[in-house]
């Protein structure tokens, strides 16, 4: 067992040197690399953490990490202590960790890495693959952190899928599953109906479930576990409906009214996040927490109002500048770009766009290409540094070119990405950097940095 940690940078150098499937191909694992023995185990020689504390369990292909962040900020504004896991992180590992919106600190993150020691060397010492994974052992970590700071909830976005995840060793109060759509296809199924059963893996015996799914098969194949499960479900498209509306160009605020199938209606709830897409979520995480409320968790409609307003989920169409307008975004398969266009469309219908696009290898990149080039003037393909399975920028280029890109240019980094934009952009076009979660980390991270005086 390697001696305890004493600085940030070594606990962060031990999880980064475990397997790491966000940073690995997905040709390089498949299912079976993905086992809940292991986190079971994991967690029963951390003194099983996540039997003590109750959770909102939340998967989705798209739309899960908002429907987490804005579930967690209804809990707390109500007045409970609330735990959040998200991932991945934009710029700081412990991002995807928090309790009532508090992160651990360096030395915490060190203390917490360190009581991982122990378990980890047993672990490691066993056949068959018992070894934790980066992923698990943050999960641990964040478990670990929401008993330190009494957390009364977690609210736990999935990893990946949901039958196999980390997270799915979890005691929920609700489920939620926000949406289906083709990603992570050579895991979970390249049919709608398979990677809504692997989804629908997170459903418990009798444990209500809120569903966002419109697509027939995927929602029928969710509605079949519920019904083997006798797990209640709600569905949006039945009972309940929201109505959407968009806010002028200025303002970074959507507003929704949810009506539900008893009659009862919230009228006009603030979302500052931009997009039809996050109306859909907040409808989610609203019908989650009135599930929580007949389970005695009180939580009443103004803590559901404020809960909303109060919300900051960054890259998530966020306006990070004005003249000209910059957009980063980390939609990063066809669904949340097409999510993306239409907001785009309905936001900034007058300006001329300009996109900065970069993107990960195991991504259908022809299909969001496809989508890009038609709808932006000028299209900047580069290459994010911080993960190596970005597509090189060449290649980005040669594919666009063959798909029939016009305007499109080649960057070979994201800051001289940025440097051509901005001498491209005019004061009212507007920059829009998507693809992948890691090009909209790094981009932001580089653009706030400047505008610092």
């Amino acid at each position: 067992m390697p001696q305890p940690f004493t600085t940030y940078e070594q606990a962060l150098d031990f999880l980064y040197n475990r397997i790491n499937y966000e940073r690995v191909q997905s040709s390089a694992y498949s299912a079976g690399d993905f086992k809940l023995n292991r986190m079971r185990g994991l967690l029963e020689l951390l003194g099983n953490p996540q039997n003590q504390i109750p959770a909102v369990h939340i998967a989705g292909t798209k739309g899960k990490g908002s429907t987490a962040v804005m579930t967690a900020s209804i809990l707390r504004t109500a007045g409970f202590r609330v735990g959040l896991f998200t991932s991945p992180h934009l710029s700081r590992f412990e991002e995807r960790m928090q309790v009532n919106g508090r992160q651990p600190t360096e030395a915490e993150v060190v203390d917490l890495v360190n009581q991982l020691l122990p378990p980890v060397a047993q672990l490691d010492q066993q056949l068959g693959g018992m070894s934790p994974t980066y992923f698990e052992l943050t999960t641990a970590m964040s478990w670990l952190f929401f008993r330190q700071e009494n957390s009364e909830i977690a609210v736990l976005e999935v990893g990946l899928g949901g039958r196999l995840d980390a997270t799915n060793v979890c005691h929920p109060e609700v489920c939620i599953i926000t949406s289906i759509s083709r990603d992570h296809t050579h895991l979970l199924g390249s049919e709608l109906q398979q990677i809504a059963r692997e989804k629908a893996g997170i459903i418990k015996q009798g444990i209500p479930v809120v569903s966002g799914v419109f697509n027939s098969p995927a929602k029928e194949a969710i509605e079949e576990v519920c019904i083997q499960r006798q797990a209640p479900l709600r569905l949006l498209s039945r009972d309940a409906r929201y109505q959407f509306e968009a806010q002028s160009e200025s303002s970074e605020t959507v507003e929704i009214s949810l009506e539900e199938s008893n009659g009862k209606t919230l009228n006009r709830l603030p979302v500052p996040l931009l997009g039809e897409h996050q109306a859909h979520n907040a409808a989610l995480a609203v019908m989650a927490i009135q599930e929580l409320s007949k389970k005695g968790w009180e939580v009443s409609d103004n803590a559901i109002r404020d809960g909303l307003r109060r919300i900051h989920w960054p890259a998530r169409i966020e306006v990070v500048s004005r003249d000209p307008i910059t957009i980063i975004d980390a939609a990063h398969n066809w669904a949340s770009v097409s999510a993306l266009i239409r907001t785009l469309d309905q936001q900034f219908p007058n300006q001329r766009r300009i996109a900065i696009f970069a993107a990960t290898q195991d991504k259908d990149v022809t299909g969001l290409l496809r989508q890009i080039l038609p709808q932006f003037e000028t299209v900047i393909l580069t290459c994010y540094r911080s993960n190596p399975r970005g597509v090189p920028a060449e290649e980005l280029f040669a594919l666009a070119r063959a798909l029939g890109g016009r305007c499109v240019h080649l960057a070979v980094n994201p800051q001289e990405a940025w440097e051509l934009a901005t001498q491209l952009a005019l004061p009212e076009d507007l920059i829009c950097i998507s693809g992948s979660f890691f090009i909209a980390a790094e981009l932001r991270d580089l653009i706030l940095a400047a505008a610092v005086p």
